[in-house]
């Protein structure tokens, strides 16, 4: 087990995904000031219970993603927007209150099954899922910077990838992070993408004008 401090956010990181975060709360610039000085990096989890922002310390869910700081803008008043990218996966084993932000001890989960002949043929089945839903995705005027043929080759990062960009609640995020088998992930991956695919279409065929502006406001 190791010590890390974590960040409870109402966001999932995945690995190897990015994650842009505005730290301007005392008790997160002082984290975030020594995990700079220690280059150490630190954990991102999920609320289950509080608030993201002032308050008590809120209650986070058992598995989170390490977080590692790739860039750092300093601002006014020692508040900073940073960039972080997802690193392993840890389950927390205990949390410690006694400094002003989280400590967890935690343990890393790695993943079974990551590239095996299983996990690159379930990737094949999902790659084209999530090049149509990005492909409707722009219809409507969503940001995204997208085009055919440039998701990755490799399953893992694949089902990361297709985990961060879907448009479900966190709260639906948080049992994709907990998989712990490469296959299996892909599969709930698809099965998410078949019904988010056949949704989109369905809102835009009964209105198309309605709701390319209702995305466009997203």
């Amino acid at each position: 087990m190791q010590e890390v401090p974590l960040f409870p956010l109402n966001a999932v990181l995945f690995p190897g995904m990015p994650i842009s975060l505005h730290i301007f709360e005392p008790r997160y610039k002082l984290m975030i000031n020594q995990c700079i000085e220690n280059e150490q990096p630190f954990g991102i989890v999920l609320i289950e219970e509080g608030e993201e922002v002032l308050g008590p310390l809120a209650t986070p869910h058992a598995v989170g993603c390490m977080a590692r700081i790739t860039q750092v803008e300093r601002l006014e008043d020692g508040r900073m927007n940073i960039l972080a990218v997802g690193q392993e996966r840890f389950q927390v084993q205990t949390l410690n209150h006694d400094r002003p932000y989280l400590i967890g001890e935690v343990e890393p989960l790695p993943l079974n099954e990551q590239d095996t002949p299983l996990a690159q043929n379930a990737a094949r089945q999902l790659r084209p899922l999530v090049e149509r839903y990005l492909s409707v995705l722009s219809s409507v005027s969503q940001p995204f910077d997208f085009t055919p043929g440039s998701l990755p080759d490799d399953p893992l990062a694949l089902a990361y990838l297709a985990a961060t960009i879907v448009q479900i609640p966190v709260e639906q995020k948080q049992p994709l992070l907990g998989v712990d088998d490469a296959v299996e992930l892909l599969a709930d991956m698809r099965t998410i993408y078949l019904r988010e695919v056949a949704l989109l279409r369905a809102m835009i065929e009964r209105d198309p004008r309605e709701n390319a502006a209702a995305f466009s406001r997203n």
